[in-house]
């Protein structure tokens, strides 16, 4: 088995994974990236559309654009990059926290030995069976992202007919796709009373070509034997089906766009402990989970939005690597948790004596809203928000002068609340 050593070792080569490793390196480590896939760029690679990086360049690119910026900075430097490599498992061995990691690549099998490993290996698509939907099990239904995949990268066109279950941004985005290859989508049936997607997209993918958005209402079927021949939609009020006025849309193809989900399935046989409500690892200010010197970042940790905002969250975590490598840590950090409104807050403790990236999400859908935050149930900071949806994050800053004056301990709780 070959061998090797680094500082630290970051796993997922997308977006996140390369703007850790490359933070690294700035601060004087030896880093190696590990790619399960041929090419680094992650699910950028095939998100033809515009709309990226107008926060991290000034500008607005294709996918695979942003993406080609950030793997000519990794060609140029010392990171070493692994692709067609997969680790199948890691666990810290010694007293020095060393973390041995498996892997496995055409080449034959490595064993990696660092002092930090950064997780970042992205999320994936829910499938029809995470959501339950009944019916038949006939061709023609496809995630919006593989149907992305077979459009932007394969060259196929997955139908003629389409329906969107869900309206996620991938599933919008896909929605204008498949009108622009000449199909016609004939709705995008959303179970909640608001879009999952943002107002953007519902702008630009939906109203533009006059495709029909169905909120509140639920897939109660799908129909066909060898093909899809139609899905059943059940509207909702107050939550509950009103059974007479469902109705049918007759398609041949079904594209889901029902969320996206943290891929974890390594780092829970590691032991890293997970966060029930976003699927992705507890951090604390540092961005490292329970486990000493494992760090993560980008989509692992928590959907995020925007891919800019993913390299910015991903920047930081290469640095409190760093910095952890060299022995700095916080002296205080206090639990930050979500109040009223709030479905999460990331990350779970912050350190009141530097500045601090907060992001969190909406439970509600309100206009002219107040993000509220208290420490120890007394109100420190408030700031107006024109607009708040859970399809949209919320990021805000706190710095030393926040806490000036304040009595803070080890026990001390922020919490953020929306009113």
């Amino acid at each position: 088995m070959k061998e090797l050593q680094y500082d630290a070792v970051v796993i997922g080569g997308g977006a996140a994974g390369m703007a850790a490793a490359l933070e690294l390196e700035t601060q004087g480590f030896s880093c190696a990236i590990i790619e399960r896939e041929d090419h680094l760029g992650g699910i950028l690679m095939q998100c033809i559309h515009n709309g990226f990086g107008l926060h991290e360049f000034s500008e607005e690119l294709t996918g695979p654009e942003f993406a080609e910026r950030f793997i000519e900075r990794v060609t140029k430097s010392k990171i070493a990059v692994y692709l067609d490599t997969t680790v199948t498992r890691f666990s810290s061995a010694g007293n020095n926290c060393v973390k041995e990691l498996y892997c496995v690549s055409p080449s034959g099998a490595m064993r990696l030995q660092s002092r930090a490993v950064v997780l970042a290996m992205g999320c994936r698509e829910r499938n029809r069976g995470n959501v339950r939907i009944p019916g038949s099990r006939p061709a023609g239904i496809y995630t919006a992202g593989l149907a992305q995949r077979l459009v932007n990268i394969e060259g196929y066109i997955p139908g003629k007919e389409i329906v969107v279950i869900g309206s996620g941004d991938i599933g919008l985005i896909m929605a204008r796709r498949m009108s622009w290859v000449g199909c016609k989508v004939k709705a995008v049936v959303e179970i909640m009373p608001y879009p999952a997607g943002l107002t953007r997209n519902i702008v630009q993918c939906l109203k533009d070509f006059d495709i029909p958005l169905y909120l509140s209402s639920q897939t109660t079927s799908i129909f066909g034997n060898d093909r899809v021949q139609g899905i059943e939609v059940s509207p909702m009020e107050n939550g509950v089906i009103v059974p007479e006025k469902k109705f049918r849309i007759d398609c041949d193809t079904v594209l889901l766009s029902v969320g996206l989900v943290p891929e974890n399935e390594l780092s829970k046989t590691a032991g890293v402990e997970l966060n029930g409500v976003t699927n992705g690892p507890i951090v604390d200010s540092d961005l490292m989970t329970n486990m000493e010197g494992v760090f993560a970042c980008g989509n692992v940790l928590h959907v995020h939005d925007l891919v800019d905002w993913v390299c910015e969250e991903s920047r930081r975590a290469g640095l409190y690597a760093a910095q952890w490598l060299k022995g700095e840590r916080p002296a205080l950090q206090i639990r930050a948790k979500a109040g009223p409104s709030v479905r999460y807050v990331n990350p779970a403790r912050i350190a009141p004596d530097r500045e601090n990236h907060i992001y969190l999400r909406s439970m509600i859908v309100k206009s002219d809203a107040e993000l509220e935050i208290s420490l120890d149930n007394k109100v420190i900071r408030s700031k107006k928000e024109r607009h708040v949806q859970p399809s949209e994050m919320i990021t805000v800053n706190l710095c030393p002068k926040d806490f000036k004056g304040l009595e803070i301990n080890s026990d001390s709780v922020l919490e953020f609340s929306i009113k």
